[in-house]
């Protein structure tokens, strides 16, 4: 039977949860003091409806302050544009796409916020249920693990053999890859590693936030087309309601359709090209001197970091002095890499 437990790191600036399956991480959510509320799953707005797209069943909002999402009607609606409703956001925005909002009624007044998105505690709790929430110094070490499990593209599978995920703009797609997985009998060794593979997609998916089209190369041939339908179907099931699994291709694929519902954890931390964004290495310097404060009572501390982060970095630096006392200051070093980040005494 399968043990979930949730674990919540509260740092300076940023709150990170953890859901763990069987002591691994398998969510990874992340609230930080100044996300848009607007913008966050469950939070429930007056909008007005700023464009309507009957091709697309599909009406554009204004939420207020320049926000907006996208609002599916059936095809017998007649929506008026400049109406105001009441919404719910069912799935954050991610790149290049609006949030989607759910109808719940008509509304009134100027667009505005009518109720917040439930906290980070509330969120786990749905999630898993009668169990009581870690915090502390295991909450912190889960969280960097699951953090820095997310950010990777190979992943190991147990018994041998990889996993890669890789998210585009059209989909997700997952390769299987046997590696050193040992064993006489090829097929009995590709039909063990598909199997474990499906289980860790389903896993690794939810901790990166990885929803929309995602499409699974199996390893091998002649796959038991039977077997891996029962196996995805088991594996995705906490990902319901409204999850799809086609059978496996002729080319020994498996194609999935998956909710999105949060933003994914790569957009949280990562730019663009790959990289952290300031506000990533910004938290992770943050850590570092909240941990030595915590170990160091009393002893003045100096962060040094690159001047793209300073900014971000002076701001989290005033509030963990409010917490642990005015005992920090930051250097700021031209010659340092952005990714670079140093904590010592003074």
């Amino acid at each position: 039977m399968s043990v979930r437990q949730i674990f919540v790191d509260q740092g300076v600036g940023e709150m990170r949860g953890v859901v763990t399956l069987d002591g691994r991480p398998e969510r990874l959510l992340i609230h930080r003091a100044d996300d848009d509320q607007k913008l966050a799953l469950g939070a429930r707005l007056v909008a007005r409806i700023a464009a309507i797209e009957p091709a697309m069943s599909s009406a554009f909002l204004d939420l207020g302050d320049g926000k907006q999402a996208i609002l599916a009607f059936k095809p017998d609606a007649k929506p008026v544009r400049g109406a105001t409703v009441e919404i719910e956001i069912r799935a954050e925005p991610r790149e290049g796409k609006l949030a989607v909002a759910r109808w719940i009624g008509t509304g009134e007044g100027a667009p505005r916020v009518l109720s917040v998105p439930p906290s980070l505690q509330d969120s786990l709790r749905t999630l898993v249920r009668d169990v009581s929430i870690v915090e502390g110094p295991a909450a912190r070490a889960i969280a960097d693990e699951a953090e820095a499990e997310a950010l990777k593209i190979v992943h190991p599978l147990p018994g041998g053999g990889t996993l890669a995920i890789e998210p585009t703009r059209a989909l997700t797609a997952i390769d299987v890859d046997l590696g050193e997985r040992k064993g006489a009998d090829v097929k009995r060794v590709s039909r063990q590693a598909n199997l474990a593979a499906l289980a860790e997609a389903a896993r690794l998916l939810r901790l990166k936030g990885l929803g929309g089209l995602v499409v699974i190369d199996l390893v091998g041939r002649g796959h038991d087309g039977n077997a891996m339908l029962a196996a995805a179907r088991v594996a995705f099931a906490p990902d319901n309601p409204g999850v799809s699994i086609g059978p496996v291709g002729r080319f020994g694929t498996m194609e999935l359709s998956i909710p999105r519902r949060t933003r994914p954890v790569l957009e949280r931390l990562c730019q663009a090209d790959g990289s952290l964004t300031d506000r990533a290495i910004a938290q992770r310097l943050i850590r570092r001197l909240e941990d030595e404060a915590g170990a160091q009572p009393g002893a003045r501390l100096v962060a040094t970091c690159s001047p793209s982060l300073a900014s971000t970095v002076e701001g989290l630096v005033r509030e963990l002095g409010e917490r642990f006392g005015h005992r920090f200051a930051v250097v700021v070093d031209g010659n340092r890499p952005r990714d670079q980040i140093d904590v010592r005494s003074a």
